[in-house]
């Protein structure tokens, strides 16, 4: 049979999980030839999804039922950079612990597990009909749950993943309700008919779907009120599983949304928009007013990942061209910025406990991590000329595009208490004098080359929609 070209980056994510994990069969537990594969491999798959021509339009089509388009192709470029920038940051971790845990083991399967949950994501933007759509967004959650738990020694990682299967168990019963009613109303589980069933007239039956889509989605988005397990697995999972959560399942959850709403919903998008604002305000509400209580990083980090979910739904509101851009762009800025924060929070974890007061005098010890840590904390909370501010700009420019000025101008009024508690960890870190019992922080070269390569990201993203005529064609002014 023959395999079109813009097929061959999600085969070779496929397939990846079992070469890596039959590399062990040559190597010692403690050989880095599986992380060096996985570093081949998943660069090989990033390089040739950027050959794929963005395609407009439909897209095109494998076995009828695989579909790509520019979103699923730029999405796939999101996950994969959140893939490769999570093993990098795991590496450490499987080789003397991090954060007052023992090392971490077996790298290759959990390289695999990373593959597995990516190539979810890959599913969930590539679905034509609610049984692919359904087993992407599980594909993409269920390796999330082990990886949680994965260091076996650190009884907060198994509490952690235990809350984590618990609430994802019952937000998959929600979807599966929220799915078996759409296949009701509409009496076909692809999407163009179910298109075509909601074009011709709502019904109870589809609104109780969509409550319940809303519901189990809610919970992998961290929407209001389904975000209260993510404190807790943020804290309790080891550091890069919590960054590739944070960053991996978010945009699943978001695609997930998109495909919905601009594909088997759109005709009732104006109708749910009320509903769609309602929820975002909610939830960067909560999650901007839980991050002020905080003195954990990574629990600070779990209530500023709700606040980001609230901001990406108001791009919802917009229009199909202009969501869809505003989205892809803000998702590369959150993981960036976001794994940037987490490199910096790993190499204190390495030698400190990871919370606020571990930051003291940082700007004295090691200017250049308290240089990273500035750009990533300015660029999450949105200041210019850092590309958090356009990504947000953007994401507001989707939602009064359509006429929701009021959600915008809360959740730029909400923004303003978001700049205060990522100033109280700047402050720590270039104000607060210096602890002098803190052990002393040391950086191996491939760390400093990472932080360095992140940052230069972070700020050349910035500047990167007055550079690009391609990719934010969606914008006119």
């Amino acid at each position: 049979m023959y395999l079109p070209n813009f097929i061959f980056p999600d085969l070779l994510l496929l397939l990846f999980p079992f070469i890596v994990i039959g590399s062990r069969l040559f190597c010692t537990d403690r050989s880095k030839a599986p992380w060096r594969i996985a570093n081949i491999g998943f660069i090989l798959i990033f390089v040739l999804l950027n050959f794929i021509p963005l395609a407009s339009g439909t897209g095109r089509f494998f076995i009828s039922n695989w579909h790509i388009d520019d979103f699923g192709v730029l999405m796939r470029e999101v996950l994969m950079v959140s893939a490769i920038l999570g093993i990098w940051l795991a590496k450490d971790y499987f080789e003397h612990g991090g954060g007052g845990k023992p090392a971490m083991h077996q790298i290759a399967e959990f390289i695999g597990a990373i593959a597995f949950a990516t190539f979810g994501g890959f599913t969930v933007v590539s679905a034509c009909d609610l049984l692919t759509f359904f087993l992407g967004l599980e594909i993409a959650t269920i390796p999330m749950y082990a990886l949680a738990a994965w260091n076996k020694q650190d009884q907060y990682g198994s509490e952690a993943a235990t809350k984590y299967i618990l609430m994802g168990s019952v937000a998959t019963a929600f979807e599966l309700f929220g799915f078996s009613y759409l296949y009701g109303f509409a009496g076909s589980i692809h999407f163009d008919a179910i298109h075509d069933a909601v074009a011709s007239g709502a019904s109870p039956l589809l609104w109780i779907a969509v409550l319940f889509l809303f519901a189990g989605i809610g919970f992998k988005l961290t929407l209001f009120p389904f975000y209260t397990w993510a404190p807790d697995v943020y804290e309790g999972a080891p550091t890069p599983v919590t960054a590739v959560l944070s960053v991996t399942s978010k945009a699943t959850a978001i695609a997930f949304l998109v495909v919905l709403i601009y594909g088997p919903l759109a005709p009732i998008q104006e109708q749910i928009a009320p509903f769609i604002a309602l929820l975002a305000g909610l939830t960067l509400f909560v999650g901007n007013l839980g991050a002020l209580k905080q003195s954990r990083l990574r629990r600070f980090m779990a209530y500023s990942s709700i606040a980001q979910a609230g901001y990406i739904m108001i791009a919802l509101l917009g229009p199909t061209t202009i969501a869809k851009t505003a989205i892809i762009y803000y998702l590369f800025v959150y993981a960036v910025s976001n794994y940037l924060a987490f490199f910096v929070f790993g190499i204190i974890g390495h030698h400190r406990e990871e919370t606020f007061d571990s930051l003291r005098g940082l700007s004295k010890q090691k200017p250049s991590l308290a240089i990273a840590l500035a750009v990533a904390m300015f660029s999450l909370a949105g200041i210019p000329p850092l590309a958090g501010f356009f990504g947000k700009f953007h994401l507001f420019y989707s939602g009064a595009s359509t006429g929701h000025y009021a959600i915008v101008a809360f959740a730029v009024l909400n923004n303003v208490l978001a700049l205060f508690y990522y100033l109280q960890l700047i402050k720590s870190a270039w104000i607060d004098e210096t602890d002098e019992h803190l052990n002393p922080l040391r950086m191996t070269k491939r760390q400093r080359g990472v932080i360095i390569l992140l940052t230069v990201a972070v700020i050349a993203l910035g500047v990167l929609p007055f550079l690009s005529d391609n990719i934010f064609a969606g914008f006119t002014f």
